[in-house]
């Protein structure tokens, strides 16, 4: 991303932060995060990454409630920032918290290497 594209998405993810706040305490969603804005190269599209954690309704039903309110959640970005075309949202669910967790579960399920036959087969070498 060009620096320009990279402020325009940290501008962005600023100002969505207390509409979709908002959206959440409202809806019972939980803790809404942006945890990242991706911007297109000509600033009409923004790719915006949420985590949802914590909510009374699955995060996949709650994404399905913020689809519906686009328009609204846009309408108030577009009054904290200022820019000449105002990009369309779309919405993601950032699974990499998820993803982390289920790498750290696999790696906790393999069992460690045995120190002992290691030293057994150094020595092995060895005459004595």
């Amino acid at each position: 991303m060009s620096i320009r594209t990279e402020k325009v998405a940290s501008e962005i993810q600023k100002a969505l932060a207390r509409p979709l706040s908002d959206f959440a305490s409202e809806n019972a969603a939980g803790f809404v995060t942006v945890t990242h804005v991706r911007m297109s190269p000509d600033l009409r599209v923004a790719r915006v990454y949420l985590s949802i954690f914590g909510g009374k309704i699955p995060p996949a039903q709650a994404m399905i409630v913020l689809e519906t309110r686009t328009k609204d959640i846009r309408r108030q970005m577009v009054s904290k920032i200022r820019l000449r075309f105002a990009p369309e949202l779309r919405f993601y669910l950032d699974d990499t918290l998820d993803m982390m967790n289920r790498v750290d579960e696999l790696l906790k399920k393999i069992p460690p290497k045995s120190d002992q036959s290691d030293n057994e087969s150094e020595h092995s070498d060895v005459e004595l």
